[in-house]
């Protein structure tokens, strides 16, 4: 199941239903804006795969650690 946006997910994390985490990293910098993650959230995560696109974004999958 994927869930999107940053309330749901922090609900999801928080509640221990996420055991993948998949992040789309975009050569971009901005200002500010919505954090993805709850500001108390602390995960320890195993890199299982990496993936880089011509445009510059980076795909990074993620397992939550147990």
């Amino acid at each position: 199941m994927t869930v999107g946006g940053s309330t749901l997910a922090a609900h999801a994390f928080n509640a221990g239903l996420v055991d993948e985490c998949q992040l789309f990293i975009y050569p971009v910098l901005v200002g500010e804006g919505k954090p993805a993650f709850p500001s108390d959230a602390r995960v320890q995560l195993d890199l299982l795969e990496e993936h880089r696109f011509g445009n510059g974004v980076v795909n990074l999958r993620y397992r939550i650690q147990s």
